[in-house]
């Protein structure tokens, strides 16, 4: 069916909408003491919130749709659940939230990472919700957000200054062990799954593209972390105040 047509768009509006209600309700909550003073920092404690809420239903979520079936660690293209395909629609509504959060925020050209990431994200997500294939691999590609939780709580924290804190000095390793499991993992088996595609022209050759493009931001930001988090003196001052995203 013409994506125009198509009975998930209520679905997207539903999961795009209840984010931004989300972010309403969020903004109302008190603010640390080092983010009130700041618009930018306050800014993105709001976003960073909302990321956060996404990261704990989605990851818990993906986890729930891999247990319940098994078949999408295999059957990537085929495999389809009606689990896996709404929270595929949840998660394109949260990234729909997000770009539009970002652009109308004026924080395009500073944010321009997570626009590039957000773009190939829906890319990938809309050939599951639109064309039914490829369910599988979106809920495998949200393992990440179970990650996420762990990075949003150790960036929440450096806006607030806390690196100093124990909860950071405890996350910072936990966050290390996570990113291994549930980031670096699922996507180079995702990567080897999609290389059969490599000479086609299908659906599956456009995904290895975003996936091939997604492979060399998780590298970088994967040196970002280590550099940040456990190399610090060889981080500039001038990253460690704008470069919320990774360091």
């Amino acid at each position: 069916m013409p994506p125009l047509l198509h009975p998930a768009l209520p679905l997207l509006l539903g999961a795009t909408l209840t984010f931004r209600a989300l972010r309403r309700a969020l903004s109302r909550l008190p603010l640390p003491v080092h983010v009130r003073a700041d618009p930018l920092r306050t800014w993105r404690w709001h976003n960073l919130l909302v990321s956060f809420a996404h990261s704990i239903v989605s990851g818990i979520w993906a986890l729930l749709c891999v247990w319940q079936t098994p078949d999408m660690l295999v059957e990537i293209e085929t495999a389809w659940s009606l689990s896996g395909y709404l929270l595929v629609c949840f998660s394109a509504g949260y990234f729909i939230h997000d770009t539009v959060d970002i652009v109308a925020s004026g924080q395009a050209r500073a944010s321009w990472e997570y626009l590039v990431h957000h773009i190939m994200a829906m890319g990938a997500f809309f050939s599951g919700i639109f064309w039914s294939s490829f369910v599988g691999g979106g809920v495998l590609t949200l393992l990440v957000e179970v990650s996420n939780i762990f990075l949003t709580i150790r960036m929440m924290m450096k806006i607030n200054n806390a690196q100093d804190h124990l909860l950071y000095r405890v996350n910072k390793y936990v966050n290390l062990v996570m990113y291994f499991l549930f980031r670096l993992a699922p996507q180079v088996y995702l990567t080897h799954f999609f290389l059969r595609y490599v000479r086609q022209r299908t659906l599956g050759t456009f995904l290895l593209g975003i996936l091939l493009m997604l492979d060399v931001m998780i590298i970088i930001y994967f040196s970002r972390l280590l550099r940040s988090d456990f190399c610090p003196e060889r981080v500039p001052r001038k990253q460690h105040k704008d470069k919320f995203l990774t360091e």
